[in-house]
């Protein structure tokens, strides 16, 4: 089994549909949740995601889409881009994303936005990854939100080895060893690697392999001009910052 592994799509519908153009139509599909949030096309997303997705979780900024949770803590250009689109996101879409759990567990893996029972922590070093090994006993957690694509690795003896994916790669699965695994982030890169980042999760070879691809910036950039959305925005998604 094939599995697809996004996250942090930000209403990036460029983004999304050309990683959708890399799947085969056996992949499963997982989303790792913000969906919306920051970008122009959040009904797009959305929609495409419901169709496409065999599970969804949710992230924090759809958690703000739905009843403002966090939004005091956003930031100004955070809070801005929210605020619109609430204003456009379809009563439909809204409902769907009240519907969705904040975790997803098979055998094999697990999925949250950013951690293990704290939903929403940000996992930047290995004691954060150590705590979240300690919530659960997954043997790989899948996790965006930093929107920097790296893996955590516990071994068999309790050492956490570490390593960036900055430009991609293959991570080989070890019998004994557990995984927490960053996709990156579909919509806006934080990596200083502005193309986009998604994961395959291939069971039977025992890999994740995370991409790193190119997209049209220029017109996601237009369009968030024509949403009136602050410029800031758009001008990360060349930087990947």
């Amino acid at each position: 089994m094939r599995y697809a592994v996004v996250s942090d799509v930000h209403s990036n519908i460029d983004s999304l549909d050309t990683v959708f153009a890399m799947l085969r139509d056996d992949d499963a599909l997982l989303c790792l949740g913000d969906i919306v949030g920051y970008g122009p096309n959040p009904n797009e997303c959305v929609e495409k995601i419901r169709a496409r997705a065999t599970a969804t979780v949710l992230g924090n900024h759809d958690v703000a889409a739905i009843d403002n949770f966090g939004l005091a803590y956003f930031n100004p250009a955070a809070r801005e881009a929210m605020k619109w689109t609430q204003s456009v996101l379809s009563a439909e879409n809204l409902a769907w994303l009240d519907s969705l759990g904040y975790e997803f567990r098979m055998p094999d893996f697990l999925l949250v936005h950013g951690a293990p029972v704290n939903y929403f922590e940000y996992i930047l070093d290995k004691p954060a990854a150590a705590r979240a090994f300690a919530a659960t006993d997954a043997p790989i957690i899948f996790i965006g939100h930093t929107h920097i694509a790296e893996v955590y690795t516990l071994r068999p003896d309790g050492s956490i080895e570490h390593a960036h994916l900055q430009q991609g790669g293959e991570v080989q699965l070890e019998e004994g060893s557990r995984y927490l695994i960053n996709v990156g982030s579909v919509g806006q890169p934080r990596d200083l690697n502005p193309r986009a980042s998604f994961g395959l999760y291939d069971s039977t070879a025992r890999t994740v392999t995370i991409t790193r691809f190119d997209y049209p910036i220029a017109r996601v950039q237009e369009k968030i001009a024509s949403a009136h959305l602050p410029d800031a925005l758009a001008r990360r998604l060349l930087v990947g910052r």
